[in-house]
């Protein structure tokens, strides 16, 4: 192990190559995910309302997630060139498959009293939509953000196979094309530890959002 980890070459990459490494592929990630909820939440919300809509929308999301990725990227290139949407556009649809099914779900989790009683309230369609469905919703929409988020930055490697950043950049380009193990063990870590973090920050985005929920291990009140 102590050949397989150079420690001197780290610390001289800290900066650059693994320091652009990690920053390349966050923008990689964060981008098709926010793209990918921006798109998923008015699709999740229309089939929701109108059940004819939603075998067919979750047929098709399928159908996009069950194509290759590298694929994708190949057949972009002559259209988007090296740029970050090679990666951004596959990437967001292939959210799509996990965020639709959550949505419908955290939608379909709102009690029919609490509809009714901010119907009596006087609350529009649109406003009980932003102020009470959704709100009920976010535990099914963030634990399905948890699963797009952890698949996206573990995806976003295979973007280095046409020419993007990232740390499969790392890995492939320093690593494997020079037969030099650091590198590959580095760009493995930093994912995982990249997956794990972002992970966190979801989790407690949804401890801020939904105050109002039990915690594990919180005791009744007396």
């Amino acid at each position: 192990m102590g050949e397989a980890i150079r420690w001197d070459w780290i610390a001289r990459g800290l900066e650059d190559p693994i320091g652009t490494a990690v920053l390349q592929h966050l923008q990689l990630s964060l981008i098709p995910i926010a793209l990918g909820l921006l798109a998923a939440l008015p699709l999740g919300v229309a089939a929701a309302r109108w059940r004819r809509l939603y075998p067919p929308l979750l047929t098709g999301v399928n159908v996009l997630y069950a194509l290759p990725s590298i694929a994708l990227f190949f057949l972009l290139l002559p259209y988007t060139g090296l740029t970050i949407w090679t990666a951004v556009l596959p990437l967001a649809l292939y959210t799509l498959a996990i965020l639709v099914p959550n949505i419908v779900d955290g939608l379909d989790q709102v009690p029919g009293h609490v509809r009714q009683a901010a119907t009596a309230m006087g609350f529009g369609p649109l406003r009980r939509l932003v102020l009470v469905e959704l709100p009920v919703a976010v535990p099914a929409v963030i634990a399905g953000l948890r699963v797009a988020s952890v698949a996206t930055i573990s995806m976003v490697s295979v973007a280095s196979m046409v020419g993007l950043g990232g740390l499969g950049a790392l890995i492939l380009r320093e690593g494997f094309n020079n037969r030099f193990a650091t590198p590959i063990i580095v760009g493995v870590v930093l994912t995982a530890v990249l997956a794990f973090a972002v992970d966190g920050l979801l989790v407690l985005a949804q401890r801020l959002l939904t105050p109002w929920a039990p915690r594990r291990g919180s005791k009744g009140v007396r």
